[in-house]
């Protein structure tokens, strides 16, 4: 899988115009929870859509980009989260041992 790191907020904006083509996931990661590492494993065991983009975004090492994500995509703020962004709104929005690949396959 080929992540591209979220690391600003001014990515949001990237991911809104990108959104307007194609699909594209945001994976919200707790590098401090075992919860959320399974999510990312299983997440990126399944993973075969290589023409979506997909961000990673470490929350405890940019933990202000979550809050910006909340607000620009309302929804509430979950670890681990994924949520796929169509048409610069958030489609769909699964966390914890709900991320799956087969949930989130028909919103790509």
């Amino acid at each position: 899988m080929n992540w591209i790191p979220l690391t600003t907020e001014a990515q949001l904006d990237e991911i809104v115009q990108l959104s307007e083509t194609k699909p594209t996931l945001i994976f919200k990661h707790s590098t401090r929870c075992s919860i959320s590492s399974t999510a990312l494993s299983r997440l990126e065991r399944a993973w075969d859509a290589t023409e979506t983009p997909a961000y990673y975004l470490d929350l405890i090492a940019y933990r202000p980009i979550s809050g910006a994500i909340a607000e620009k995509f309302d929804i509430e703020h979950q670890s681990p989260q994924v949520l796929v962004i169509k048409q610069g709104k958030c489609s769909y929005s699964a966390t914890h041992w709900d991320i799956a690949m087969e949930e989130i396959k028909p919103f790509l």
